[in-house]
């Protein structure tokens, strides 16, 4: 199994959409990409972590390629959308050398100026984050 890290806005809402992937085997929202030592959810939102709202992916190559999640990633921002600043900026995190030279051939075919960074220290949200769109859904979920 491989693993994959993206922050692309609100992460319950980033959570949901990976999550209907196929091969996608389990997600964890959380922070990453900051200064602080396991922060939460109310220190990330007032600012002065420097975190963004991540989600984890650990999932199957052999059913979805790295191609595929970052593809999700696109969809997942607006065309002509900023990056966005603070815990809901867009970033892709790199896991190895393979997903960063992949990012950089998809930000460059994007022709978007997404943040590229190493993935580093994660920090898991509280427990009421995590899969919160299913949870508010009654266990389903729909996307569109």
């Amino acid at each position: 199994m491989n693993r994959a890290s993206f922050a692309a806005g609100c992460f319950w809402d980033v959570e949901a959409r990976f999550r209907a992937l196929p091969g996608v085997l389990a997600t964890a929202v959380g922070f990453a990409g900051g200064h602080a030592a396991d922060p939460t959810y109310e220190e990330v939102c007032a600012g002065g972590t420097g975190h963004a709202e991540v989600v984890l992916i650990e999932y199957d190559p052999a059913v979805t390629g790295y191609d595929a999640l970052l593809d999700a990633f696109w969809d997942l921002l607006p065309p002509g959308a900023p990056a966005g600043r603070g815990q809901y900026r867009a970033v892709i995190f790199a896991h190895d050398d393979a997903q960063q030279a992949a990012a950089q051939a998809s930000v460059q075919a994007q022709r978007r100026r997404v943040a590229i960074e190493p993935f580093g220290d994660f920090w898991p949200a509280e427990d009421e984050h995590q899969q919160f769109r299913e949870k508010q859904a009654g266990g389903r979920l729909s996307m569109p």
